[in-house]
């Protein structure tokens, strides 16, 4: 049986002037999203698993619409991890095992109705494992225990491009979620006052249902839940789903977000 085809696009449109300045708090917080088909020139998911058609918000100036903030969750833990591979364990030298993963962020700055990029922002990122666990915790609800594990877990710092990129796998799933990686945007995380956006980037549910198929992550059966019965995704989730390209040996994402500090 052939791999199931996604034809449908995430609705994302231009924000009014009210809607920006409400529900974002004395912080503006407004995220751009380019798509990164037009400058790298690649084709989305081809070759195999779930296609779609891609395309990006026809945006005008100042070119930047709202992405929502989501949870921290339970699981961040502030470890200080600069790399860029985030699949190693520094605890004993073990490597994640999953479908490969390049992720890419391009952050920029809303400025005078001009987004530059942002030089210098900390951007960490937090997922679990091909089965579901998380390093360096304890699960709450007792499904694992990895105290002193470093895997799928790093941090990098934005260069003058506005840019850096992380080495990870596709994530698996863990009971009452859809699948998702963490992330965190800081200024200056030694601050005491530096800025700090919180969210969370989605898969289409078609391409998890293929990567999911494969080894290591059938072992542990099919998710549970979708995103569309996941409450947190419910909440904005459309606006952060990440668009990927598929390569020999994996997929390669890029999210461009833009901020707007005041």
């Amino acid at each position: 049986m052939p791999p199931p085809v996604m034809t449908k696009t995430p609705d994302i449109r231009p924000l009014s002037r009210r809607e920006m300045l409400c529900g974002t708090g004395a912080t503006i917080l407004t995220a751009l999203m380019r798509s990164s088909l037009a400058s790298s020139g690649a084709e989305a998911l081809t070759g195999g698993p779930p296609e779609r058609s891609m395309r990006t918000a026809a945006v005008t100036a100042p070119g930047c619409v709202v992405r929502p903030q989501q949870t921290e969750g339970p699981y961040f833990v502030d470890e200080r991890l600069h790399r860029v591979d985030i699949r190693l364990d520094a605890s004993d030298g073990s490597v994640a095992e999953g479908v490969l993963l390049h992720l890419a962020f391009h952050v920029s700055r809303l400025a005078a109705d001009t987004c530059t990029p942002l030089q210098g922002a900390v951007i960490d990122v937090w997922q679990c494992d091909a089965l579901g666990r998380y390093s360096d915790v304890s699960d709450m609800n007792a499904f694992f225990d990895t105290r002193g594990k470093k895997f799928l877990r790093g941090s990098q710092m934005t260069d003058a491009s506005g840019s850096t990129q992380f080495i990870t796998i596709y994530p698996g799933w863990y009971p009452g979620r859809t699948v998702h990686i963490h992330f965190k945007i800081r200024t200056d995380p030694a601050a005491r006052r530096g800025f700090e956006f919180t969210s969370q980037l989605y898969f289409e549910d078609a391409l998890t249902d293929y990567v999911h198929g494969q080894a290591p992550y059938a072992t542990k059966g099919p998710r549970p839940v979708r995103n569309d019965r996941d409450g947190i995704f419910r909440s904005g989730g459309r606006q952060l789903l990440l668009q990927l390209t598929q390569e020999a040996q994996g997929y390669r994402g890029t999210f461009d977000i833009g901020l707007q500090i005041t």
